[in-house]
């Protein structure tokens, strides 16, 4: 299957952050290596900038999050319509700062990925326990029923991101044998050709490492994706 290598760059970036990817083009050799796919989610401010400017560099573009519905009287959000618009592939869906920060439940979760589904996008389903949850022993009942409630019943295609919630910017990251088990556990749950992605302080030091654990498709990377030369290190560690 092949790795998917996915940035998401949260509240980051302004026009000025074009050069990061031009940086980061240069440091792939002035391509993307054509084996692994590579997905940059900037702020909405930027993702028709980027579509523009690097739509023949051999990456996709991707959004941080979407509205279930297509349109309506709902200021400030963005439909997934807008952004397949803008040239949008992809969007993140369900992620733990949006659960947290703004009470996302998994049925809402489940609609922004149908909405994705229905505006030709692939939406990426985040999931991931907190650390009390782990520490309870919780991890998986949770997890599971994260992917029962937040998976669109369809055939359309999605992708999974296990991600942790304690290990998302805090530099921890669960030993190799906790992301296989989880990896495992969640490969059981979703049908094949599934994409299941692990995202948590991904960064040069530890991504060949995870990479390279069986069920582990690629990574959502955070932080380390705002910078060319961690995230190209990221890229290249891919098999």
């Amino acid at each position: 299957m092949r790795p998917l290598i996915a940035g998401n760059w949260k509240m980051n970036g302004l026009s000025s952050s074009v050069r990061e990817i031009e940086k980061l083009i240069g440091l792939l050799s002035g391509s993307v290596p054509d084996d692994r796919d590579i997905l940059i989610c900037p702020p909405a401010t930027l993702i028709g900038l980027f579509a523009t400017e690097f739509s023949d560099e051999g990456f996709a573009i991707g959004g941080q999050d979407c509205h279930a519905k297509a349109s309506g009287p709902h200021t400030g959000d963005i439909s997934a319509e807008m952004l397949a618009d803008a040239g949008a592939a992809f969007v993140i869906v369900g992620h733990s700062e949006r659960r947290a920060d703004h009470g996302e439940t998994d049925e809402a979760v489940r609609a922004k990925a149908e909405a994705a589904q229905r505006a030709g996008l692939v939406p990426i389903i985040c999931v991931g326990e907190t650390e009390a949850q782990r520490k309870a022993g919780k991890e998986k009942e949770i997890v599971g029923a994260q992917l029962a409630g937040s998976i669109p019943s369809g055939e359309g295609d999605y992708v999974i991101a296990y991600e942790p919630v304690w290990a998302i910017g805090t530099g921890l990251t669960p030993t190799t044998r906790d992301i296989a088990e989880m990896h495992a556990f969640i490969r059981a749950k979703v049908r094949d050709g599934v994409r299941v992605l692990y995202g948590g302080s991904v960064k040069p030091s530890n991504a060949e490492e995870i990479l390279s654990i069986v069920n582990v498709h690629g990574a959502l990377v955070g932080g380390a994706s705002l910078k060319a030369e961690d995230f190209a290190a990221i890229i290249r560690a891919a098999k």
